[in-house]
């Protein structure tokens, strides 16, 4: 059932997809197993062991209320994970209430929460469930994903979790998803040239994870990008973080593009809108001449590899074994 994958850049390195306590430890309590859950994580209810197979696999994601970037990104991905495992039942869920309430009032269509497909999927008598993140940081909407997991896993006889795009940075012997998420994005840049820059509009987050930002930054700098440079909406660095680097290196040209699945409201309106307070007016005030580039990172083919291949990394922890 499941397709052979290829990612389109170096995530294939013999490295697990999640994470194993030393063989010393021998007297490993409950907690610490627990905390030993990352990665790839897989849950099976020794309770239900008897109950026939029967597979799933929910795709997750914030969503959002901007119908076009959502047919060419968080529908292009699904579609392409659906493709990757034919004949699977395949289920896609926002976790945004909100975007959810906006579309179905909107749109007309109905699309549930992870707790919704969940139970739904639990009704009509799916064993063995694995879940899939379209988020791009374990940030807080990843969080809520594992909690999602953690109450419902023993629902089912098997279920698994996926990561977001960026998880692992090479740290324990693992991949750098990092580099290859900005080995991918940076297909879509334009040319380097003297005097130009590209802003990468990242959404931000109060969790502690906002620190990949940091990293991202350092990886672009050891592609050879040095004049790339993450900012955020809502967390750090802000756009006044980096106007002191431009100027420092008389930036005159700028391209700003959204760090971010879809082009939405952070894209359309914060960064590229034509209010006093959007990210190109003000940058447009220092002098320089800004060109937006309204594509969520859905859209670039590297970048949806790399999502499938999580996923698949979720489907196959739930084969194995």
């Amino acid at each position: 059932m499941l397709k052979t994958f290829l990612p389109l850049f170096a995530a294939d390195t013999g490295a697990s997809a999640g994470y194993k306590l030393s063989e010393e430890v021998k007297t490993a309590t409950p907690s610490l197993l627990s905390a030993a859950q990352i990665g790839v994580c897989v849950y099976e209810n020794p309770q239900l062991a008897n109950l026939p197979d029967k597979d799933a696999i929910l795709v997750m994601s914030f969503g959002t209320t901007y119908k076009e970037t959502r047919a060419k990104t968080i529908g292009a991905v699904f579609a392409e994970i659906k493709e990757a495992c034919p004949g699977v039942k395949a289920e896609l869920a926002f976790t945004s209430h909100i975007v959810i309430e906006r579309i179905k009032k909107n749109e007309g269509i109905a699309y549930p929460t992870p707790e919704e497909a969940l139970e739904k999927l639990h009704s009509e008598g799916y064993t063995r469930v694995a879940l899939c993140s379209l988020d791009i940081i374990p940030g807080i909407e990843y969080a809520y994903k594992t909690y999602v997991f953690n109450h419902y896993k023993t629902f089912f006889k098997k279920m698994s979790i996926g990561t977001p795009l960026m998880y692992w940075m090479g740290q324990e012997g693992q991949r750098d998803d990092i580099k290859d998420t900005m080995q991918a994005l940076s297909t879509q840049f334009p040319p380097k040239a003297e005097g130009s820059a590209v802003l990468l509009l990242a959404h931000g987050t109060p969790h502690p994870a906002n620190a990949y930002y940091a990293v991202m930054q350092h990886r672009l700098f050891e592609l050879g990008f040095d004049n790339a440079y993450i900012y955020s909406v809502e967390g750090w660095p802000h756009l006044d973080t980096v106007i002191p680097l431009l100027q420092a290196k008389n930036i005159k040209d700028i391209t700003i593009m959204p760090a971010m699945m879809v082009a939405g409201d952070h894209a359309n309106n914060d960064m590229a809108g034509d209010d006093e307070d959007s990210h190109k007016t003000i940058l447009e005030g220092y002098g320089f001449k800004v060109t937006p580039y309204l594509h969520g990172m859905g859209e670039n083919e590297g970048i949806r590899r790399l999502f499938v291949a999580r996923a698949l990394e979720a489907w196959q922890a739930l084969q194995n074994g």
